[in-house]
């Protein structure tokens, strides 16, 4: 999954070269905060989302935050995201989530019309704030 979600937004580098210890992966996959969907053709694997569950402060409830959708450019266009989009709405039920929420960048425009076609858009602004290393 971590391939095909490298390849599709052009950052092998990131996705590929450093990837998690089997170690790292199991405690991750077994949190339940963190929720990953496959989408395979066969046995191939051909998109991926990657959501958080994010429990809120000021009433008793949680929302789930995707943090990464793709799916491999051969298999675009044929419902995959839309189905994992589909897929992620069943656990946030089983969950009860109030809302699933996602951010597209500007000039992503087939991102902007598949969460256009299956929610409301909000216009916020988006900073990433740098931390300090440990130690320090």
């Amino acid at each position: 999954m971590l391939a095909v979600l490298g390849k599709a937004f052009g950052e092998i580098e990131t996705y590929a070269e450093k990837q998690p210890q089997s170690a790292y992966l199991e405690k991750l996959l077994d949190n339940e905060t963190f929720i990953a969907l496959a989408a395979c053709d066969g046995e191939r694997i051909v998109g991926g989302l990657a959501a958080y569950v994010l429990q809120k402060f000021e009433q008793e409830r949680s929302e789930i935050y995707i943090y990464d959708l793709a799916v491999a450019e051969e298999h675009r266009r044929l419902g995959v995201a839309t189905s994992l989009i589909e897929a992620l709405k069943r656990i946030a039920a089983q969950l009860d989530a109030y809302v699933i929420f996602v951010q597209a960048d500007h000039g992503d425009d087939p991102a902007i019309a598949l969460y256009t076609k299956l929610g409301s858009r909000e216009d916020v602004m988006h900073f990433d704030i740098g931390v300090v290393p440990h130690g320090s």
